[in-house]
């Protein structure tokens, strides 16, 4: 029997999409779709429209062109219901954390089940503690202003409150980005457990080389205007373009890419 047009393999589907703001376009045509269980990096230089795919990917914006569909449901024809139902399927960890710094760290992860208005507060607080558990977290820090964090812990209850709902999907915006080495390793650490143990599905933006190399399924690179690639880090940098060339295979990625011999999951 011949395959449907929209596959259940794939979480995400991005076909035809152009994005451009006046006369300045920043997408041309692009193709991506995104495999359930993977964990894919969306990469590209500085202009390339990382971030605004993935604003795509959550609905925030809406391409000019082409479409942008999540579990099956295209976005920009979806209505309020809808849209609210597929958001309650993904978390999103943005770049900073974004916690609401007039809220302690209980209410900052309690905020989405709030918003059901399915839960009691009892199994509220059950359930707050299990995702700061689940982050590592001490149920102490619960009471906490986000103004007393550390950064890392930052990221962790960001993720905890990303969790909150379990979600299928989850997207990180430069997840390590602002963590010292040891930090970073960390956070790493529990993203590569939580999507083993949760079964999730992985879409981040980074720059950076080792999260990338240790954590990822996949790479898709974004220059040219287009997805100019969609694979194994492995078949990536075996492509010959100048982006790839540069990101990939300069100075600082021969160091990072050592790390691939000790995660035979990248491959």
């Amino acid at each position: 029997m011949a395959a449907t047009a929209h596959s259940d393999d794939y979480v995400i589907e991005i076909e035809g999409l152009w994005t451009r703001f006046g006369d300045f376009v920043v997408h041309r045509g692009v193709d991506l779709k995104v495999r359930a269980g993977e964990i894919l990096a969306l990469v590209g230089g500085s202009g390339s429209g990382k971030t605004t795919l993935l604003r795509q990917m959550l609905g925030l914006e809406t391409p000019h062109q082409g479409s942008v569909r999540v579990f099956g449901q295209r976005l920009d024809t979806a209505d309020t219901v809808a849209l609210r139902a597929l958001r309650n399927r993904w978390g999103v960890l943005f770049q900073e954390g974004a916690l609401y710094s007039a809220l302690p760290v209980f209410d900052n992860i309690a905020l989405p089940l709030r918003e059901l208005k399915c839960f009691d507060e009892a199994l509220i607080r059950d359930i707050v503690h299990l995702k700061l558990a689940m982050v590592g977290i001490e149920a102490r820090h619960a009471a906490k202003m986000p103004a007393d964090l550390s950064g890392g812990m930052v990221k962790r209850i960001a993720l905890a409150r990303a969790l909150a709902l379990e979600p299928e999907l989850v997207f990180l915006d430069e997840p390590t980005a602002g963590l010292d080495p040891d930090r970073s390793d960390s956070f790493v650490a529990l993203i590569r457990s939580l999507h083993r143990e949760l079964k999730l599905t992985v879409v981040m933006v980074t720059h950076d080389l080792d999260t990338l190399f240790e954590l990822t399924t996949c790479v898709a690179v974004l220059a040219d205007q287009k997805v100019i690639a969609n694979a194994p880090v492995r078949e990536v940098i075996a492509i010959p373009h100048p982006f790839i060339k540069t990101f990939f295979l300069g100075e600082r990625a021969q160091r990072a890419i050592e790390v691939i011999r000790d995660y035979p999951f990248v491959v």
